[in-house]
């Protein structure tokens, strides 16, 4: 399977300790979903104030691109001109139906327009509307830190590309709350590596091995045989992080005391936070 870096998981990382930008730009386009009968974070809570919904839209797009526009944006030119013609595109989509019709809205859009998407969404290649899975399309008419796992495969795709994240859209809030105390204080690199092991299942899953244990083959997103763990009947976040204790004591002869300690030490208080947070 392919995973574009712009969309792996890592890369929506905030900043140490600071979350609220993201959570509140996801919980007002899951309120932007919901009201064309779509999923949206299932971490969303309630947004505050009574600003009409088309206000919240840009609002929540203007904050999230102004905390991003230093680091995800930096090489971005004329950033205030994009700010500005993707926030016009995201008012547009929601009042005229875009979010219940993404590839229909795309397709309606000039190719200067599908620039400014494309330039938002960091992508490698021009937009092919045609192309797309419904998933990837609507994807691109949300700012990168609410994009979607419409299908609940373990995978945000954003136009093309596949993308695996930590928490997503379908992680229960109680699991993001464990996860974001976890996690605060960790450098970039930290955070990133803890994001991987926990999706790393999902790739794991998907690949064949042989009777002799070589890798034979996988399976690729929208293959019948696909799987994504975290979606089956019974799957336990507290067991996830169990299964990494019972792996590094596993592999304790082969790794240095201090990571055994380090990585025994994160796994064991993520797992009691799930358990405070009344996570399964």
């Amino acid at each position: 399977m392919q995973v574009d870096s712009s969309t792996a998981a890592g890369s929506l990382l905030a900043p140490a300790g600071s979350h609220s930008h993201h959570h509140r730009v996801q919980a007002v386009f899951s309120d932007v979903l919901e009201a064309v009968g779509r999923a949206g974070y299932a971490s969303a809570q309630e947004v505050e104030g009574d600003q009409p919904l088309s206000e919240n839209v840009v609002g929540a797009w203007n904050q999230w691109f102004a905390t991003e526009r230093a680091a995800r944006y930096s090489q971005a030119e004329a950033p205030e001109q994009l700010r500005q013609e993707y926030g016009q595109l995201l008012l547009q989509a929601h009042q005229s139906g875009g979010y219940a019709a993404p590839k229909d809205f795309l397709q309606s859009l000039s190719g200067e327009q599908l620039e400014v998407v494309q330039n938002v969404q960091q992508l490698a290649d021009p937009i092919d509307v045609g192309s797309l899975t419904e998933e990837g399309a609507l994807n691109l008419l949300l700012p990168p830190a609410a994009q979607v796992d419409l299908n609940h495969d373990g995978i945000t795709q954003s136009g093309a590309a596949n993308g695996l994240r930590f928490p997503d859209s379908n992680t229960p809030l109680e699991v993001v709350q464990a996860w974001e105390e976890a996690t605060a204080g960790m450098t970039f690199g930290e955070r990133m590596m803890a994001e991987f092991r926990m999706v790393a299942p999902t790739m794991l899953s998907n690949m064949v091995v042989d009777e002799n244990g070589a890798y034979s083959h996988h399976y690729e997103p929208g293959d019948p045989e696909w799987r994504n763990p975290r979606a089956e009947p019974g799957y336990s976040y507290v067991q996830a992080a169990q299964d990494w204790l019972d792996h590094l004591d596993f592999v304790r002869p082969w790794i240095s005391r201090e990571q055994y300690e380090e990585q025994t030490a994160f796994w064991t208080n993520f797992k009691g936070l799930l358990e405070d947070h009344g996570a399964k």
